[in-house]
């Protein structure tokens, strides 16, 4: 769910990545491939530009992946509490402000030095606003009136906009009998969710339209990144976290505009609101990079799978929030036409 920032700066944005993957999904991690949630999501950069430790990671990749797929999978739980307290935009607004804070963190403990260019810092503006900026804000509004657990499953549909998206914008991606099964498949799952054969009665049309609307921005966001900043010179730490403090950047502005000042800051909204963003944006990334460095973005992308099922387990469980059988089966039907979508027939 978060999924937030600059996405797949590769090579060439990794030539043999497969068009609808991404690095492991909301989220915001550089990896040969367009996806995060996740983040939930959480774009980014490519691992390629960020050099691998030379010691031996404390925790073992499993015990990481495991975090990883709990932070994000919360990320939409900790959404909706957050807009119990506090206005959609002003929820994105504390998000953005403490994922940057560990980010920053990061950079410094790191020495990373930041992107240098106004072409570069341009690129990231539209970025910031594509991968963090809209689609963070737009699940806020989402979850105003729909469930967490279905904003989870709406995020799960990213990979399936992005091979969508990739066959008309990159001519490098050829679609396959095995993608365009998937893509159908996927969208299926989606139909199934929304209660389609029952003609959509109980869902909210709008909350759902900009659940979806996010998931949909972030590949856009991916392959704006894929075109236009493969090759900056710059490190994948450096450039995620431009871009998330140029999010924060436009929330700051934007928020006084349409919000106005809360009356107070209550306990459990605003502890979600910065969790969401130290957790789910912050932290996240920086696993997730360690992730993709260690295993590889192939194994590093399964996390995108366990998410909506996270989300939907937090939401029954914690928030009271009621399934129907079409929900969880149209999410692993979803599930399953994405993982068609991002993979790849074996060579002979």
């Amino acid at each position: 769910m978060s999924y937030a920032v600059v996405a797949f700066i590769v090579d060439p944005m990794s030539a043999t990545a497969a068009p609808g993957t991404t690095p492991s999904d909301e989220s915001p991690v550089p990896v040969p491939a367009p996806l995060p949630p996740t983040s939930t999501a959480p774009g980014t950069v490519s691992s390629a530009a960020y050099p691998a430790p030379a010691a031996r990671r404390v925790l073992d990749w499993r015990i990481r992946f495991g975090a990883l797929s709990l932070i994000w999978g919360f990320s939409f739980l900790l959404i909706k509490v957050g807009t119990e307290g506090y206005a959609p935009f002003q929820v994105t607004l504390g998000r953005l402000v403490a994922g940057t804070a560990v980010l920053v963190a990061a950079m410094a403990v790191r020495r990373e030095r930041l992107p240098r260019g106004a072409r570069t810092w341009g690129h990231l503006t539209v970025a910031a606003f594509f991968l963090n900026a809209l689609p963070f804000s737009l699940f806020a509004y989402a979850e105003l009136s729909i469930p967490s657990t279905l904003a989870g499953i709406c995020n799960a549909t990213s990979p399936l906009w992005g091979m969508a998206l990739s066959l008309v914008a990159l001519s490098e991606d050829r679609p396959t009998r095995r993608r365009v099964a998937g893509l159908g498949l996927g969208f299926l799952g989606v139909l199934t969710v929304l209660g389609a054969w029952q003609g959509f009665s109980g869902l909210d049309f709008g909350g759902t339209a900009m659940a979806l609307l996010a998931s949909l921005s972030y590949p856009v966001g991916w392959i704006y990144v894929r075109r236009t900043l493969a090759g900056s010179g710059s490190s994948t730490l450096a450039l995620t976290g431009s871009q998330l403090f140029l999010g924060t950047v436009q929330l700051a502005v934007v928020t006084p505009l349409f919000t106005s000042a809360p009356d107070g800051f209550p306990l459990l909204p605003t502890l979600a609101v910065f969790a969401l963003g130290a957790l789910g944006t912050g932290l996240a990334v920086l696993l997730q990079y360690g992730l993709v460095e260690e295993v590889g973005p192939t194994t590093a992308q399964m996390v995108t799978y366990f998410i909506p099922v996270i989300a939907t387990a937090a939401g029954v469980a914690l928030l009271g929030e009621r399934l129907s059988w079409n929900t969880p089966v149209g999410a692993l039907v979803v599930l399953a036409g994405a993982a068609l979508t991002q993979s790849r027939a074996r060579s002979r």
